[in-house]
C-alpha cells in the first residue's frame, strides 16, 4: 500500500520482511551504486503498522547479550533488532544512494521515552534523514521510530551508515578531546561463534559476523562482533533510566574470538577497549531525560 505526497511516499509493509533475500538483493545491486554525497536522497518512509514482539527470540537477544530474561520491558536496544528489517529494505532499494555491501555503521542514537512492554503492540517507521560527505566517504542517516498503537513516540534511533571511497580530497582525521581512559569494570570473553549466536537471535547475519572465511572476501582476517551486540552488552552491564538517551560511536572492530575490556563511570560514560588499552572498540554515553 503506497500514499504518495509533494515530497514523501509512505509504503506500509503487511509484514517484517526476510533479511537474507534484502541481504542478495542489495549485494546484487552493489556493484551498480557510485556513492556521493549530492546524490538523490530517497523520499521513501516504510511503516510497519501492527509489530508484536517474539519472546522466545526476546529471550536469545537478552542472553547473548547480557539482559536479565523475563523482564515484562523491552532492553533499549531492542527496538533496533524489530526495526532492522524494515531499514535493510530502505537500504537494499534501488533509490538507496549507497552500496549495501561495505557499509560501515558508524555511530547510533536511542532515545527512550518510557518503558516498552514486551506484550506491547508498536508501529516502526523508518525513513533516511540525511546524506552527507564524511573524510572516508559519503555517508547516510537512517531513522527508526516507534510508536504505540495510539500514536505516541515510545522510542527513535538514529543510525548513520558510511560507504568508504576515494574523495578526491583527503582530509584529516577529526581530532578527538584527550581524555582519561575511564576506569575498567570487567573483562569479557568472546567466543568465536558470538556473532552466529547473535545473528540467530537478531536476524542480521551479515558474512562478516559469522566466520572468519566469509568475513576475508570483506578485508577481516577474523569475523568481527555486531556494533549493536557491542553497545547491548555495555547497556546490559552500565544499565540505563526509564527515559534515557544512549550515544555511542563505533569506533575499531571487535575481533572474534577475543578479550574486551568494559570500562564506565559514575557519570554515565562507558567504552570498550581491547586489554592492551591501545585500541578503543566504542565509547558511548547514557543520558537521563528529563520528564
Amino acid at each position: 500500500m503506497t500514499g504518495t505526497g509533494s515530497a514523501v511516499d509512505t509504503v506500509v509493509l503487511p509484514r517484517s520482511p526476510a533479511l537474507a533475500p534484502l541481504l542478495a538483493r542489495g549485494a546484487l545491486r552493489s556493484p551498480f551504486k557510485r556513492p556521493r554525497p549530492d546524490a538523490s536522497l530517497p523520499r521513501t518512509r516504510l511503516v510497519l503498522p501492527s509489530v508484536r514482539v517474539d519472546l522466545a527470540r526476546l529471550a536469545a537477544y537478552e542472553r547473548v547479550c547480557g539482559f536479565p530474561t523475563g523482564d515484562d520491558a523491552l532492553p533499549i536496544t531492542y527496538p533496533h533488532v524489530l526495526g532492522f528489517p524494515a531499514a535493510m529494505s530502505l537500504m537494499s532499494r534501488a533509490d538507496f544512494p549507497l552500496p549495501l555491501l561495505g557499509l560501515v555503521h558508524t555511530s547510533v542514537d536511542i532515545t527512550r521515552h518510557t518503558a516498552l512492554p514486551a506484550a506491547g503492540v508498536y508501529e516502526l517507521t523508518v525513513y533516511t534523514a540525511d546524506l552527507a560527505p564524511h573524510r572516508r566517504g559519503t555517508q547516510a542517516t537512517v531513522v527508526t521510530v516507534m510508536r504505540t498503537a495510539g500514536g505516541d513516540v515510545v522510542w527513535e534511533s538514529t543510525s548513520t551508515y558510511l560507504a568508504r571511497h576515494r574523495t578526491g580530497r583527503p582530509a584529516p582525521e577529526p581530532a578527538r578531546p584527550e581524555r582519561e581512559p575511564l576506569p575498567a569494570v570487567s573483562e569479557w570473553r568472546l567466543a568465536p561463534d558470538l556473532g552466529r549466536r547473535y545473528g540467530a537471535a537478531s536476524g542480521d547475519r551479515n558474512p562478516i559476523h559469522l566466520h572468519p572465511l566469509t568475513a576475508r572476501p570483506f578485508g577481516f582476517r577474523r569475523a568481527i562482533a555486531h556494533g549493536m551486540w557491542t553497545v547491548a552488552r555495555c547497556l546490559a552491564a552500565h544499565g540505563a533510566p526509564e527515559a534515557a538517551l544512549v550515544r555511542a560511536e563505533f569506533r575499531a572492530p571487535v575481533p572474534l574470538p577475543g578479550t574486551a575490556v568494559h570500562a564506565a563511570d559514575d557519570i554515565g560514560r562507558f567504552e570498550l577497549r581491547d586489554p592492551s588499552g591501545r585500541r578503543t572498540h566504542l565509547t558511548g554515553e547514557v543520558l537521563p531525560l528529563l520528564t
